[in-house]
Order: C-alpha cells, then structure tokens, then sequence
C-alpha cells in the first residue's frame, strides 16, 4: 500500500475524501498546508496526502515503474479507505498519473480531476527540469555529511538556491551517519521516461461519465502550450463545460507560489 498521511476533517469523521498527489521528486507533504486549508473551505470532505511509487514512503516497490502502475497504486489506496474518494488532485507529474487513474476507472472515476500544470501530452523525447534534475542527482551522488553540503554541491551544478533545499528533503542518514539519496535515481529514470511517453488526451476529449476535468494553468509557466490550451478549450465546448481551464497567477511550484490562489480554485465543488 503507498504511503499516505490522513488529515480528517474538524468535525469528524469526512463523507468524502480528496487525494493529493504532488510532482517528480516530491512527497505528499508538498501539499500539506493547501489541503488542510480546501478541507476548511469545503466542510465534510477530508484530505489524502499520498506519496507516489518511489516517492517520499512509497520507496521500493515492484518495477516496472510507469504512470499505469502508478496509478494502479492509486487505485488500490482508494479501495482501504473509508469514505468514497469524491476528487483527485495532481501537480505536474502527479497530474498525469491521475489522468491514467481516470483511464483505468473509466465511468467509476472521482467526479473532480484537478490537474495543476500538467499537460496529457506525448512528447518525443525527454527534456526539461526534471530530466536535468536526473543527470544533476547522479552528478553528485553523495554521500554528505550534512543537509547544507548536499545543497552547496547542487547549487555548484547550477541548482537555483530554493530548488537544491527542495529536493534535499530527499536525503536520508545511513548508519554511518551520513546523508545520501533515499530516491532510486533509475526508477525515477523509469517514471519519467513513462510520463514523456504516454498520452492522454483520450481521457481529456472523452471524459468519463459524471467525471469533470479541472486543469489549472499557472500563469508563469509554459508546460500548457498554446496548443494544449486551445485543446482543452475545445474539449470543454465539446463535453458540455465537464473540461475546464482556470489559470492561477504563479509558476509551476503554485502550491508554494500562490496557495491562497490554488485554494481557491480547489474550494469549487
């Protein structure tokens, strides 16, 4: 089973739940103070933070590691719980995973699908962030003798300052008392690999019945392109309003950029 933190509702028991799954590299905890705060807004439900295969307290399950098994992972969390799952949120690579949630389940979907910033597109070859975050990571492979080392080495790579103590929380002390990556650098190749592979714009043209699609853009980022924002748009003419567009001021990292804005995106029912 992934690994999953559990934020109930303040008057108890929830009706529903919603699932937070976060990007390459991150935990569920990424999303911790966003959730608590859509919780307060949208009284009954209760919050998932679920870490991913490989992720966070997800590490070391079976390969082959691709957004399908992902996904499937997804899936049988959503069967332990103990209130129906009402939505699903993504962020980035999380995002895609939960597209193929959507595929798998078909009719059987959560209602809601929020997807921030994450395209359903193919591409054909990897490239961007993430996968020069790979080649950094297997450039300094540690081990460190402490957390501030470790930043100082990705930053000698080129690592912006924020980003290095983001992804340092990957760390993890061996016996000896050294830091090195808890993260298995060739799953990650794996997964990555995966997301670049697939795609999903069946999902998003033909939405599963009942099932409405929130994809929200932020404003500073290019990973929706023109032409996957036209897409989505026609989809939404096309299922009758069950595919949306909200844009929300910040970059990629909007949990961290502009949180008030994803609340309140995420406060709609």
């Amino acid at each position: 089973m992934l690994h999953h933190e559990v934020i109930r509702p303040p008057a108890g028991d929830p009706a529903a739940w919603l699932l937070f799954t976060h990007g390459i590299y991150g935990a569920g905890r990424n999303w911790n103070s966003v959730a608590r705060r859509v919780i307060e807004e949208r009284g009954g439900n209760g919050a998932v933070l679920v870490d991913l295969r490989e992720h966070g307290g997800s590490i070391g399950r079976p390969g082959p590691h691709t957004i399908e098994a992902a996904a499937r992972d997804v899936v049988e969390l959503m069967g332990s719980l103990d209130a129906p799952v009402a939505g699903v949120v993504g962020h980035s690579f999380g995002g895609k995973v939960m597209l193929m949630l959507a595929r798998l389940l078909g009719d059987d979907a959560p209602a809601e699908l929020w997807i921030i910033d994450s395209t359903p597109a193919a591409r054909d070859e990897p490239a961007g962030s993430a996968w020069e975050m790979l080649a950094t990571l297997r450039a300094a492979p540690g081990p460190f003798e402490s957390r501030a080392d470790a930043v100082a080495r990705l930053e000698s790579l080129g690592v912006a300052t924020p980003t290095a103590q983001w992804v340092s929380s990957n760390l993890e002390r061996g016996p000896d008392g050294s830091l090195a990556w808890r993260i298995d650098l060739d799953a990650m190749e794996e997964l990555l690999r995966s997301f670049f592979e697939t795609d999903l714009w069946d999902v998003v043209e033909d939405p599963p019945v009942g099932c409405t699609i929130h994809f929200v853009q932020a404003t500073e980022s290019s990973v929706l392109d023109d032409d996957a924002v036209r897409r989505i748009e026609a989809a939404g003419r096309a299922t009758g309003g069950r595919v949306r567009l909200h844009e929300v001021r910040g970059g990629h990292w909007l949990n961290a950029d502009n949180p008030e804005g994803v609340v309140a995106a995420l406060a709609q029912r």
